[in-house]
C-alpha cells in the first residue's frame, strides 16, 4: 500500500496562509509609501499654514502647534486603524456592510441631537465624543461604499435600466446625500455621487444610463445650488472672480494671488504672506494655495504627481482582484480620495467651483485623515488577497479550459501526437 506524503499533505493545506504572507506587490508598497509622504508632509503644511493664525487667536491658547497636536492624535488613530484593516480579510465586509451602514446612519442622524451634534458656521455636522470631536458624514462615505458594492455583487450583473438603479442602491444613496444636505454639506454630497459613479462604471452599466445619470444628477446639484445664496454666490464667484473680488470671491482671489506668488521655486517653506491675514481657510480646504506660494509650481506639481501615482496603484489593484466586491471596494475608495484630490485641487486653482472639500492627507481635518487612512488599509488588504496572485501554470493533457476549449495549435500539436 502506498502511503501519502505528509509534505505534500502539509503543501496543500498550508496554501492560503502562505498566500496571506506573501509580500506585497508592487502597486500595494507603492500606495503605501505615497500614503505616508503626503500624511507626513500635510502634518508639515498644516503646521506651515496654522502655525500664525494660532497664535494670534486666544481660542486656541495663542499656542502656534495647536493644530499640529490636535492633527496628530487623530493621524495616530488613523494610522493604526489602517495598519489593523490590512491584516482583515477584505471579504468580512461584504458580511458585515449591513451594520457599517447602519452605524453610518445613526451618525448622520445623531448630529441633530441636542445635546450631542455640534454646530459650528451654521452646520451641524459634527459629534462630540469626550475629549474628540468626528464628522459623521465623512464615515457615512464608507458605509456607503460598503453597501452599494455589496448590492452590486449581489445582482450579478450591472443595473440595465433607471429602475434598477434606484432601487434599492438610488434609493439608499439618496437617504445617505439628503441626511447630509440637511446639514447642509454639499462637498461630501459631490463627494459620494462621484464614487458611487465610478462603482456603477466598473459595475459594467451602460454609457446611455451612466449619462442619463449624470446629466440628472447635474439638474439636482443646480437646483440646489439654486436653492442657497450662499450657493449661489460660489458659482458667480467662479465665473467672474475678478469682479467679484471683494464679496463671494474673496476666497478664490486669494488663493489665485497665493498661487501666482510663488513663481517656479516658492517663497520658502513657512514664507507666505496670504496664510496669515489675506487667505480664509489657509489650513483646511485652501492648503494647496500655501503650497503653491511656499514651493511653487514645483512643489505643486510633485502633490498633483502622487496623487496621480495613488490613482494608479489603487486602480491597479482593483483591476487585478478577481473578486467582484473587492474590485468595486478598491475602485470605489481610489475614486473617492482622488476624486476629492481633483475637485480640491481644481476649486483652489479656480477651475472649479468650491464645494468645502479638503485635499486628501494634506489639509487639516480629523474624521476625514481617519477615514482615508481607513480606506488605504482597505486597499493595501485587497491586494494580499489570494485572488492577485498571478495563476501558476499547469502541466496537464492538451484539453478543454474553464475558459474554453484549447488553443487551436495546442490542438493541433496534440492530434499529431496522437497520430
Amino acid at each position: 500500500m502506498k502511503r501519502a506524503n505528509p509534505l505534500r499533505l502539509f503543501r496543500s493545506n498550508d496554501t492560503a496562509p502562505r498566500l496571506l504572507r506573501r509580500k506585497l506587490p508592487l502597486e500595494a508598497e507603492v500606495l503605501g509609501i505615497v500614503t505616508i509622504v503626503l500624511t507626513v508632509f500635510g502634518q508639515l503644511m498644516v503646521y506651515s499654514a496654522s502655525s500664525a493664525y494660532a497664535m494670534t487667536h486666544s481660542e486656541f491658547n495663542f499656542d502656534s502647534l495647536y493644530f499640529i497636536k490636535t492633527g496628530l492624535l487623530y493621524t495616530v488613530i488613523g494610522v493604526a486603524l489602517m495598519v489593523g484593516l490590512v491584516f482583515v480579510p477584505a471579504g468580512w465586509l461584504r458580511r458585515f456592510a449591513p451594520v457599517v451602514f447602519i452605524v453610518a446612519l445613526i451618525g448622520l442622524v445623531a448630529v441633530k441631537v441636542p445635546g450631542i451634534g455640534v454646530t459650528a458656521n451654521g452646520a451641524a455636522r459634527w459629534l462630540a465624543l469626550g475629549p474628540i470631536t468626528i464628522q459623521p458624514s465623512e464615515f457615512a462615505k464608507i458605509g456607503t461604499l460598503v453597501i452599494v458594492a455589496a448590492m452590486l455583487t449581489t445582482k450579478k450583473r450591472p443595473p440595465e435600466n433607471v429602475r434598477e438603479i434606484l432601487m434599492p442602491i438610488g434609493l439608499v444613496v439618496g437617504i445617505v446625500c439628503a441626511l447630509i444636505m440637511v446639514q447642509p454639506d454639499l462637498g461630501t454630497t459631490i463627494a459620494i455621487c462621484i464614487m458611487v459613479l465610478a462603482l456603477l462604471v466598473v459595475a459594467g452599466t451602460k454609457k446611455l444610463l451612466l449619462a442619463k445619470l449624470i446629466s440628472a444628477g447635474m439638474l439636482l446639484g443646480a437646483l440646489l445650488v439654486y436653492a442657497a445664496p450662499y450657493r449661489r454666490d460660489r458659482i458667480f464667484a467662479f465665473l467672474d472672480p475678478w469682479g467679484q473680488s471683494a464679496d463671494g470671491a474673496y476666497q478664490v482671489v486669494q488663493s489665485m494671488i497665493a498661487i501666482g506668488s510663488g513663481g517656479i521655486f516658492g517663497a520658502g517653506l513657512g514664507s507666505s504672506v496670504q496664510k496669515v491675514n489675506f487667505l480664509p481657510e489657509a489650513h483646511t480646504d485652501m492648503i494647496f494655495a500655501v503650497i503653491g506660494e511656499e514651493l511653487g509650481l514645483v512643489g505643486s506639481i510633485a502633490i498633483i504627481g502622487l496623487f496621480a501615482v495613488f490613482a494608479w496603484a489603487g486602480y491597479t489593484i482593483a483591476m487585478r482582484t478577481a473578486d467582484p466586491f473587492q474590485r468595486l471596494l478598491a475602485a470605489g475608495a481610489t475614486a473617492l480620495i482622488v476624486g476629492q484630490a481633483i475637485v480640491n485641487l481644481g476649486a483652489v486653482m479656480g477651475i472649479l467651483p468650491l464645494t468645502g472639500i479638503p485635499l486628501p492627507l494634506i489639509s487639516y481635518g480629523s474624521s476625514s485623515r481617519i477615514v482615508v487612512l481607513a480606506l488605504v488599509g482597505m486597499l493595501i488588504a485587497i491586494s494580499r488577497e489570494p485572488q492577485m496572485l498571478p495563476q501558476i501554470k499547469r502541466t496537464r493533457a492538451p484539453g478543454p479550459t474553464p475558459d474554453g476549449p484549447a488553443p487551436r495549435a495546442t490542438r493541433r500539436r496534440a492530434a499529431t501526437n496522437v497520430g
